[in-house]
C-alpha cells in the first residue's frame, strides 16, 4: 500500500528542514518508476528516494544501495541535464494531498519537481518557472507545455486507510520515520521480487517440462521405429550367403534360415531396383541404425526422465509454496525487469530486434549474431564496453556478447555457455570442439578496409570447449522462455 496523505505530511515534515538549502549532486533511476536524488546538505549527504510505483508510492531518505541500469533511462537523462546541480529552496506538501513539490533553483532558473504519490495515477513532473510541464515520468501524451494543475481527490480518497503505520520512536536514526518507512517497504518489495522470480521460474519450468516431454516421446517413437530393424543383420547375413542365387529385379527371396535350429524357409523382401549386394548393404545399414538407436536413445530417455522428475519437483515446490528463490543478485534484478515489462508484453519486447538471444545458467543475457551485418551491429551497436565478447579462434563464426554490469566478472558457467554458443555458430561445429577467444568489448576494434564483422582483438584469453548436448538443450529451452 502506498503512503497515505497523513504519512506523507509527517515524512515531509521530517525531511524538509534538512533538504532546504541542499544541492542535488547526483540523480539515479534504478527502476523505471523509482528515482533517487543524492543531495548534499551542509556537512552531510542524503539520498532521497521517490517511488511512483502504484503499490508503493512514497518518498523518504534511504540508506539502501541500488543497482542502476548500464544506460540511464530517458527521464533520468533529462533530469541530469536540467536538475543536476540545482539548489533545493523548499519542500512542501500540496493542499494536504499525496503530492509533494520541491522548489528548485537550477542553472536555467527556478523550476519545480512535483511528486504525485497517488497510487495508480502516481507521476513525477518537472515544471518551468511559469508552472508549465516540461517533462513527466509517465510520458503522458500532449502534457508537455500545459499549465500544471494538481489533481483533485475527494476527501474520502485522501483519508482512505489514513492511519499511522510507522513508528517514530527509533533512536538509531536521525530520521526515524524515514527509517521505519524504508524498512517496511524493503520487506514488501523483497516479497514482491520473490513472487516475481517465482512466477518467472514457474513459467520457464512449465515450458521446459512440456518441451522435454515432447522430446522424450519423440525418442520413444524413434526407438520403436528402429526396433523393426532388429532382425535386419540376420537378413543381411542370409542374403550374403545366397548372393549367387539372387538376381536384380527380384521382389523377394526365399532362403533357409540357418539361424533357427529347425531350419525353416524364410522369405526376405528385396528392392527390385537394387543389386543383391545393394539389398544386403541396406539391411546391414538399417541394422546399424537399430544398434545406434539402442546405444544412444536409451541413455537419453533415462537422462531425460531424471531431468523431467527434477523439473517437476521444482514446479511442485513452487506450487506448494516451499520453493526457495535464487540468491544471485543478477537473477533478482532480471526478475524486477520482467516485472516492470509485465507479462506477455514484456516477453514480446524482449523478443524484438535482431540476434539470437539466450539466457545463461546464471541468468545473464547472451546475444549471438546471425550474419556479418548482425555481427557488426551486435559488437559495435548493442554491446557496451564492459560486456564480454567471444568468437571461435581463427575460423568464421558468429560474434557472441554477454551483457555484464560495469566492473562485473563473468561467472564461470556463463562463460562456458557463451563459449559453447560461439562454437556452435562457427565452422568449428563440424569438429564439435575448439578454442574460443574472449575479451571485453572495449578491446575489439573494426578491421580497417575489411567487410562488416571483421575485427581485430587485443587482450584476449581463450577457453577450449566441446559441444555439450545437455548444455545446448538447456540454452535453447531458455531461449524459448525469454
Amino acid at each position: 500500500m502506498a503512503l497515505t496523505a497523513t504519512e506523507i505530511a509527517k515524512v515531509t515534515g521530517e525531511l524538509a528542514p534538512t533538504l532546504a538549502g541542499g544541492w542535488i549532486q547526483k540523480i539515479y533511476q534504478p527502476m523505471d518508476r523509482t528515482l533517487v536524488l543524492e543531495i548534499r546538505a551542509p556537512g552531510q549527504t542524503h539520498r532521497l528516494l521517490i517511488s511512483c510505483h502504484p503499490e508503493t508510492a512514497r518518498l523518504h531518505f534511504t540508506t539502501a544501495a541500488f543497482q542502476n541500469p548500464p544506460t540511464p533511462l530517458p527521464f533520468c537523462q533529462f533530469l541530469r541535464a536540467h536538475l543536476q546541480g540545482a539548489r533545493i529552496d523548499e519542500v512542501e506538501q500540496i493542499q494536504g494531498d499525496r503530492i509533494v513539490q520541491l522548489a528548485l533553483t537550477a542553472k536555467e532558473g527556478p523550476c519545480t519537481l512535483v511528486a504525485e504519490l497517488t497510487g495508480k495515477t502516481s507521476n513525477l513532473l518537472v515544471l518551468d518557472n511559469a508552472g508549465r510541464i516540461r517533462r513527466d515520468l509517465n510520458g503522458v501524451k500532449d502534457l508537455v507545455g500545459q499549465l500544471y494543475v494538481p489533481p483533485v481527490h475527494s476527501q474520502r480518497e485522501r483519508a482512505a486507510a489514513d492511519h499511522a503505520r510507522f513508528s517514530q520512536d527509533s533512536q538509531e536514526s536521525p530520521f526515524p520515520l524515514s527509517a521505519a518507512i524504508e524498512a517496511h517497504y524493503h520487506q514488501a518489495e523483497a516479497a514482491a521480487v520473490v513472487e516475481t522470480v517465482q512466477n518467472a521460474r514457474a513459467g520457464i519450468l512449465r515450458k521446459s517440462i512440456k518441451k522435454l516431454r515432447r522430446r522424450i516421446e519423440a525418442w520413444h517413437e524413434d526407438l520403436a521405429k528402429a526396433e523393426k530393424y532388429k532382425a535386419y543383420a540376420r537378413y543381411g547375413e542370409l542374403i550374403k550367403a545366397n548372393l549367387g542365387t539372387i538376381r536384380k529385379g527380384q521382389t523377394d527371396v526365399t532362403v533357409v534360415d540357418y539361424f533357427d535350429e529347425e531350419l525353416p524357409n524364410l522369405t526376405i523382401p528385396l528392392d527390385p531396383t537394387k543389386t543383391p549386394q545393394g539389398n544386403m548393404a541396406d539391411y546391414f545399414r538399417k541394422h546399424r541404425k537399430h544398434l545406434a538407436a539402442e546405444r544412444e536413445l536409451h541413455p537419453r530417455i533415462e537422462e531425460g526422465q531424471k531431468e523431467l522428475e527434477t523439473l517437476c519437483r521444482e514446479l511442485t515446490a513452487i506450487e506448494q509454496g516451499t520453493w526457495q528463490p535464487p540468491e544471485k543478485p543478477h537473477l533478482i534484478m532480471r526478475a524486477r525487469t520482467l516485472s516492470r515489462l509485465g507479462g506477455k508484453k514484456g516477453r514480446q519486447e524482449q523478443r524484438q530486434g535482431p540476434f539470437r538471444r539466450f539466457t545463461s545458467s546464471d541468468g545473464l543475457m547472451i546475444y549471438v549474431g546471425k550474419n556479418a551485418r548482425e555481427n557488426d551491429e551486435l559488437t559495435f551497436g548493442l554491446a557496451k564496453s564492459d560486456d564480454l565478447w567471444l568468437h571461435a579462434r581463427d575460423t568464421p563464426g558468429s560474434h557472441v556478447v554477454v551483457r555484464l554490469e560495469k566492473g562485473a566478472d563473468v561467472p564461470p558457467e556463463t562463460l562456458r555457455d557463451a563459449a559453447t554458443l560461439a562454437l556452435l555458430y562457427s565452422d568449428l561445429k563440424k569438429s564439435g570442439k575448439g578454442d574460443i577467444i574472449y575479451t571485453r568489448r572495449k578491446w575489439v576494434k573494426k578491421a580497417k578496409g575489411q567487410a562488416p564483422g571483421a575485427v581485430t582483438v587485443s587482450q584476449e584469453k581463450s577457453v577450449f570447449v566441446a559441444l555439450d548436448k545437455t548444455r545446448l538443450a538447456r540454452l535453447k529451452e531458455q531461449s524459448e522462455a525469454i
